[in-house]
């Protein structure tokens, strides 16, 4: 697995979250950084301090991530590229790839940075968003939203594999709103089909988790509502809420993108198949 670094504090977090998974995991770490200076072979001594400062930067983050956890092996890579596509290769080689919410160039208060964003909505593996100002004690949960019109697929496997890797319950979570009846004189909002159809999906996914995770504890939760807000409730109780995502034209959904704006917890984006 991967992580990206910039210097950044949320990059520092990005990386302890990092080698955490990947000492559960039991895989290497390497530890990535995009510098334009390594295309550069030129003698030029404000060249030559540049690459040694981009190496040295990458360095230092492995050297945090072995302090963390020795028995991971830790390596780096300094990609010659522009960030977005220097990260959508190393992820594309890599499990997972783990970023900061936002690095150095974003402005104070920005919640998620323009990189992270871009990297999200356009990766076709995993991507682990680590937001929250410091880790908050483990809580032995997994959060996986699941929308109306898509199965989970993937998304359920990530978070299955999270949930056991972490001993902790996998709660599922589907938000719905009333259906609404325009055929008469008013509008009526009829929460009762609607209800059963969130049950109904409910009952399916956590039926193919039961064979996928035998072993993990399974709970299943119909919120009536929008989504973005029954998520984010339900992110403040979790170690990690895991979404799956079917990109339409490189963008993400209204509800990703607002959970990775706010939600207090890592985020996971698995994409979906299209």
């Amino acid at each position: 697995m991967a992580v990206a670094v910039d210097g950044s504090e949320p990059s520092r977090r990005a990386v302890e979250w990092a080698a955490d998974e990947a000492a559960r995991r039991g895989v290497p770490l390497r530890v990535v950084h995009a510098s334009l200076w390594e295309r550069y072979e030129g003698e030029d001594d404000d060249f030559a301090r540049a690459r040694l400062a981009a190496r040295r930067l990458a360095s230092d983050f492995a050297a945090h991530a072995s302090s963390r956890r020795p028995e991971v092996t830790v390596g780096t890579e300094v990609i010659g590229d522009e960030t977005v596509p220097a990260l959508l290769a190393a992820g594309s080689e890599a499990a997972l790839l783990v970023m900061g919410s936002r690095g150095h160039g974003g402005f104070e208060g920005l919640l998620v940075g323009s990189v992270t964003l871009r990297v999200t909505s356009r990766a076709d593996f995993p991507v682990v968003v680590v937001r929250g100002e410091e880790p908050p004690p483990p809580r032995g949960r997994v959060v996986l939203g699941v929308g109306t019109h898509e199965f989970p697929g993937p998304a359920a496997e990530f978070a299955a594999q999270q949930a056991r890797a972490r001993s902790a319950v996998l709660q599922v979570v589907h938000a719905w709103q009333p259906d609404v009846d325009f055929s008469g004189i008013s509008v009526v909002l009829d929460p009762g089909r609607a209800q059963q159809r969130a049950q109904a999906l409910l009952a399916s996914v956590t039926a193919g988790l039961a064979d996928t995770a035998p072993d993990t504890e399974v709970g299943a939760d119909a919120v009536p509502g929008p989504a973005a807000p029954a998520l984010l409730h339900a992110a403040d109780a979790a170690d990690l809420l895991v979404l799956g995502s079917r990109r339409r034209h490189g963008h993400l959904g209204a509800v990703t993108h607002a959970l990775l704006h706010h939600a207090r917890c890592p985020v996971a984006v698995v994409p979906l198949p299209r």
